[in-house]
């Protein structure tokens, strides 16, 4: 009786994938639906950045004819004549205009939107919640020109008030002084860009705050903590990214309004010491009302000054982003 032990050969090893396809793998493109999916989106990316190098090369080309020609300093000036020979203008009282109306709009909008985001995700009973978020959605889609008659017809004759008041206790300043014209001033165009801006940053915020782990608040409350402290130690510091982000959209918004801005501000180029005086202009404004009876040159002055424009937004994009890369361990995910 044959008792010897028959031994089988053990199975080949599969064969390993190539690095090509290990590469594929990792980034999902293994089938064909997903290789097209990644083309697509490749391509669009790569289709964006020519679009913005186009749009930045066809500005800087036009850009540097006006400023060729420009018989004054294009950043310091304080008068905008391209009708004279040989021409002279600037956009410092433009820089000057967009950045004040910019700033009076973020602090008056950004810590409402928050807190209203706040309101409504952990405040505000459901009912309650669901009505008030479908009216600031409403309110992010009204046109500007809207939100420019609104102001022109209902905010400037109600702001006579607030001049005074501001005048009578804050005048001593030079900031607040009202000489008792027309309230279409800086600060008036603030209070308008704020209110468009309002409806962006509430609605991401609050997208934001609804993103805090439900155990980070259960922990806290556990801990005993109020509902302001579960708030402030772990719904803010968890949405701290993304309310900077809403913050550069409003921002964003607000540097490049234009019809809003033209319709409730009295354009002057001259630097006025109090927000409450009428005069100054943005860059935006000043593109819009001049740019249909402006001449060859005149055209490409302004093309100019939305060159500075467009560098003053990429700067400010870059800004926010550097922060909230710093910022990306109080989010939760990466930036």
């Amino acid at each position: 009786m044959d008792t010897s032990i028959q031994t089988t050969d053990a199975p080949p090893p599969p064969p390993q994938p190539s690095p090509v396809e290990q590469k594929r793998a990792a980034r999902g493109a293994t089938r064909p639906g997903d290789r097209i999916f990644l083309g697509l989106s490749r391509g669009s990316g790569i289709l964006l950045l020519v679009i913005m190098a186009a749009i930045a090369a066809f500005l800087t080309y036009r850009a540097s004819i006006a400023i060729g020609k420009d018989d004054a300093n294009f950043l310091t000036t304080f008068e905008w004549n391209t009708g004279l020979v040989p021409p002279e203008f600037g956009i410092a009282v433009l820089a000057f205009g967009t950045i004040v109306s910019s700033v009076i709009a973020m602090v008056i909008a950004v810590p409402v939107a928050v807190a209203i985001a706040l309101f409504l995700t952990h405040y505000a009973p459901r009912r309650l919640a669901g009505p008030i978020a479908y009216v600031i959605d409403l309110l992010a889609a009204v046109p500007s020109i809207v939100y420019g008659l609104w102001g022109a017809m209902i905010l400037v004759p109600h702001l006579n008030g607030l001049n005074g008041w501001l005048d009578e206790y804050l005048g001593w300043t030079g900031i607040f002084s009202w000489d008792g014209l027309a309230p279409r001033s800086m600060l008036t165009v603030g209070i308008l860009l704020a209110i468009m801006i309002l409806p962006i940053i509430t609605n991401v915020s609050r997208e934001v705050f609804r993103q805090v782990p439900r155990m980070h608040e259960e922990a806290a409350l556990a801990l005993g903590a109020t509902r302001w402290e579960v708030i402030r130690m772990a719904v803010l510091p968890f949405g701290r990214s993304g309310v900077i982000s809403a913050s550069m959209l409003g921002l964003g918004r607000a540097l490049g309004e234009t019809m809003a801005v033209a319709t409730v501000l009295s354009p002057s180029f001259t630097i006025q010491t109090s927000l409450l005086d009428p005069g100054g202009g943005t860059f935006a404004q000043n593109i819009a009302s001049k740019f249909g009876e402006a001449d060859e040159l005149g055209r490409d002055a302004l093309i100019a000054s939305g060159l500075v424009l467009f560098v003053i937004t990429l700067l400010v994009n870059g800004a926010a982003r550097a922060i909230i890369a710093r910022r990306k361990e109080y989010s939760g995910a990466n930036a």
